[in-house]
């Protein structure tokens, strides 16, 4: 087993900060290449170029480096997905870029969100909280767009998030394990778009109608509504 690259000359003295990172960052290949059970902390060390008692004076044990990864992988997620839903006030483009922020997640993470959507170690009780307190966190973030627009309470917005959530998660990891047949744009945009016309059958808090409602003049997002798709529902124009 090789070093990592940073840490090829075993050791040189790092600060602290820098020390975590580079053991992080080992611990992380490892990790997602064999899962936690499999995973040894001697591979570890050697991976970082450090000896065991380097890595025990930073991590106590196997689990504290796990649960610090952890930590660092749905802290990312759930800030991809804070940063996309306010890259926008057009509550179509918000949509998509929820899918976006869990595609990218899946791209760009060095296979790390595997820690967080294929876990191993789902039995340990602080793993379980963690992973569970990522998908509430993320359904939180996406429900209080759906609470404030289309006027639902918290349970059925919370709900929504959660389906929403759930979505992007399984397109994107499928996605991933299909070595890209689908360009990542096309991808995003086919499932956001398969959301959104769900998510526009509630016309945005403050109005009247909705699906229901078959008439233009009540704003239903299925009557041309630009803000709610315009043309894509239902015809050319109405």
């Amino acid at each position: 087993m090789t070093a990592t690259p940073q840490a090829r000359t075993v050791g040189t003295r790092l600060p602290k900060p820098a020390r975590r990172r580079q053991l992080l960052g080992a611990a992380r290949e490892v990790f997602v290449a064999q899962g936690y059970h499999a995973a040894a902390m001697d591979e570890i060390a050697e991976r970082a170029g450090v000896s065991k008692p380097v890595l025990y004076q930073h991590f106590p044990g196997k689990l504290d480096l796990y649960l610090a990864l952890l930590d660092e992988s749905v802290d990312a997620l759930a800030a991809t997905v804070r940063n996309a839903l306010a890259s926008s006030t057009d509550n179509k483009e918000r949509v998509t870029a929820t899918f976006t922020a869990f595609f990218d997640f899946v791209e760009s993470t060095g296979q790390a969100f595997r820690l967080v959507f294929e876990s191993d170690l789902r039995n340990e009780p602080a793993v379980r909280d963690r992973l569970e307190a990522s998908t509430r966190d993320c359904a939180e973030i996406i429900s209080e767009i759906i609470r404030e627009d289309a006027g639902v309470g918290d349970d059925e917005a919370h709900l929504l998030g959660i389906g929403l959530v759930g979505m992007a998660q399984a397109s994107a990891t499928f996605w991933l394990s299909t070595n890209h047949k689908i360009p990542k744009d096309a991808a995003e945009q086919l499932i956001a778009r398969l959301a959104w016309r769900g998510i526009s059958g509630w016309p945005r808090a403050g109005e009247y109608g909705g699906p229901e409602h078959g008439d233009a003049e009540h704003g239903g997002p299925e009557h041309g509504d630009a803000e709610h798709g315009g043309p894509e529902h239902g015809g050319p124009e109405h």
